[in-house]
């Protein structure tokens, strides 16, 4: 079971991603793969990254020798060339612990020893290898993975705003529970007892890994927690993200089309018009973006004015 302990400071400090890490999200589609996640529905998948993955990605393979990669390689960036840059500012005394501690007494191959004396060569075979396996396994489904993303942010956001955090955090993962500030998660492995103390956490979906959460915890950083979304199918590239789960499912296609009109100022009486629909409806879908955090109102005189927020123009596509 996994068990994160929040404080009152926790729960102030939950963020959702706001776009997919695309490093974390390879780490969880090769875990998959290699790990037989995901029963025979992923099987022709699995088969098909590990045959086409090419040699140069191999190197990935030597960071986990048992099973857990170096918790360096853990960080949150919009592109890979933003993640490594992050992996390359990893402290070289953390860099050498987190290599000790996956090998242990394990004999290492040349190129990890010349990571843990922080040769160049040796990083540019990590960055090399990570560009290698992206290409092969994101690249083709990666305008599928923000789709999936940006619907999937749009229900957090409601349902936040209808239900609270706690229902949130539950619904995130249908069988836990949330209990005197512990959220518990039966089944995940392994058993992990983690404590924020304040850190906070970034909840981010990934699309490639359906077997249960993932969780990055770097002291002194908030905790990480990937946790698995949408169709619970593999993506295919070509194919367009699962209708259910795409922003004008989730808000109904009117309400999304207000959300666009709004990247301008309308008037309620400007908006009804826009949407071709009555001006109590169009109030009605202002309040209900307003009360997700999608959009501001602001009154002058008798009149009102909607502007969709960041948050809004993230959810539209903007």
């Amino acid at each position: 079971m996994l068990q994160i302990h929040f404080t009152a400071e926790d729960f102030a400090r939950i963020r959702f991603a706001p776009r997919p890490a695309p490093l974390q999200e390879l780490h969880a589609a090769l875990t998959t793969a290699v790990a037989q996640h995901g029963g025979p529905l992923f099987a022709p998948w699995r088969g098909r990254v590990l045959r086409s993955l090419p040699a140069s990605s191999d190197p990935l393979a030597d960071l986990v020798p048992a099973g857990r990669p170096p918790s360096f390689l853990d960080v949150l960036g919009d592109t890979m060339a933003n993640s490594f840059e992050r992996i390359r500012a990893t402290g070289p005394g953390l860099v050498r612990s987190e290599l000790e501690r996956v090998y242990g007494t394990m004999p290492a191959p040349r190129w990890i020893r010349g990571l843990h004396a922080g040769d160049e060569t040796a990083w540019r075979t990590l960055r090399h290898a990570q560009r290698a396996a992206y290409e092969t396994v994101l690249a083709p489904v990666w305008s599928v993975v923000q789709d999936l993303h940006r619907a999937e942010f749009t229900r957090y956001a409601l349902t936040v705003a209808e239900h609270g955090v706690a229902a949130t955090l539950t619904g995130l993962a249908p069988g836990s529970r949330l209990h005197e500030g512990v959220w518990e998660w039966p089944g995940a492995a392994p058993d992990r007892d983690v404590r924020l103390d304040g850190r906070g956490v970034v909840l981010l979906p990934t699309f490639h890994h359906p077997a249960g959460p993932l969780l990055q915890d770097t002291p002194g950083h908030p905790a990480v927690l990937t946790y698995p979304a949408g169709p619970g199918l593999p993506l295919i590239a070509g194919r367009p993200a699962v209708p259910a789960g795409s922003p004008a499912a989730v808000l109904g296609r009117t309400r999304l089309e207000a959300l666009r009109l709004l990247a301008e100022p309308h008037t309620t009486t400007s908006l009804a018009r826009a949407l071709h629909v009555s001006t109590a409806t169009a109030s009605s879908h202002a309040a209900a973006l307003r009360s997700a955090g999608m959009v501001t109102t602001t009154r002058t005189g008798r009149s009102v004015t909607h502007r969709r927020t960041a948050l809004g123009a993230l959810v539209a596509g903007a």
